[in-house]
């Protein structure tokens, strides 16, 4: 079986997560491009997912740190003044966490989600059949109603103001994962004087549903999956279900095609066992 060079992983890797001897994003601009060029990142570095992060660009491959004045935080206002910019996607997509996603992409993304075209129809259809769970739903039409609404706000009008923090905070997570919320900017509100404010997203980026209707599932997923084996270059089928969540048999037959193509290589690595799947210029 072909074998996986792990000395062009190694340098593979450096390039597409900005590590040494790479020059460190410095500026919005800059951060602009890295996400353009990957076609999505992580917002942090998340443990146990291989992926390319804004905070390691910046700030280098070490732990978010906990002291607020880090010279790694300037990415919270970067992405804080971004909201309302539409310069990129931004939401918790991939699993559940914060994810930068280019606007040239975020159409790949939008058609393998719950969304067919018609915002007042398909969250209900989604309800009814037992997808969309009830304070979601409430949350969803509490934004389809009175529009933009910081996280307050929001909760009262969507009646969850006596509900647990949990409660709400899925309802959003859950929301933002099947691209029908997303922040779209912050308020000086609540306790911290600091809080999302949130949209129906076909409010924010009315264009995003037809943009994805010409896109078929199969080719969201190809083109997904080769800037992801672009960006970490190799990877097991369980790593790629890990991170997208599509399923194992979906995940393989997607990864099956990619290689019967010729894009992506099925390789053995040198220090792991089982199958492994890598980009050409790796192995």
């Amino acid at each position: 079986m072909t074998q996986i060079n792990l000395k062009k992983l190694q340098a593979l890797r450096a390039r597409t997560f900005n590590l040494p001897p790479q020059k460190r994003v410095s500026t919005p601009a800059r951060a602009l491009t890295f996400v353009d060029k990957r076609g999505f990142v992580y917002f942090w570095p998340i443990k146990g997912v291989d992926l390319p992060s804004l905070w390691v660009a910046v700030a280098g491959n070490r732990p978010v740190a906990d002291a607020h004045d880090d010279p790694g935080h300037i990415t919270w206002g970067w992405k804080d003044n971004a909201l309302d910019k539409k310069i990129w996607y931004y939401g918790k997509i991939l699993r559940g966490k914060a994810t930068m996603i280019s606007l040239e992409i975020a159409p790949h993304f939008y058609a393998l989600s719950e969304n067919y075209g018609d915002p007042e129809e398909d969250y209900l259809i989604a309800y009814r059949e037992g997808r969309l769970p009830q304070a979601a739903k409430q949350v969803y039409e509490a934004l389809l109603d009175k529009g933009a609404m910081h996280t307050i706000d929001l909760r009262k009008e969507a009646k969850l103001s006596n509900a647990k923090d949990s409660e709400f905070n899925k309802a959003l997570e859950y929301l933002q994962k099947d691209f029908k919320i997303l922040p779209v900017g912050v308020a000086q509100a609540g306790a911290w004087k600091y809080s999302h404010v949130y949209a129906i997203t076909t409010s924010h980026f009315p264009e995003l549903s037809e943009q994805a209707r010409k896109i078929t599932e199969s080719q969201a997923r190809a083109k997904i999956l080769e800037l992801y084996f672009n960006m970490v270059g190799a990877a097991q089928v369980r790593d790629v279900n890990k991170l997208f969540g599509w399923g194992t048999e979906v995940v393989k037959r997607a990864v099956g095609k990619l290689v019967e193509s010729g894009k992506l290589k099925v390789a053995g690595h040198p220090k792991h066992a089982g199958e492994w799947v890598a980009a050409k210029e790796v192995v």
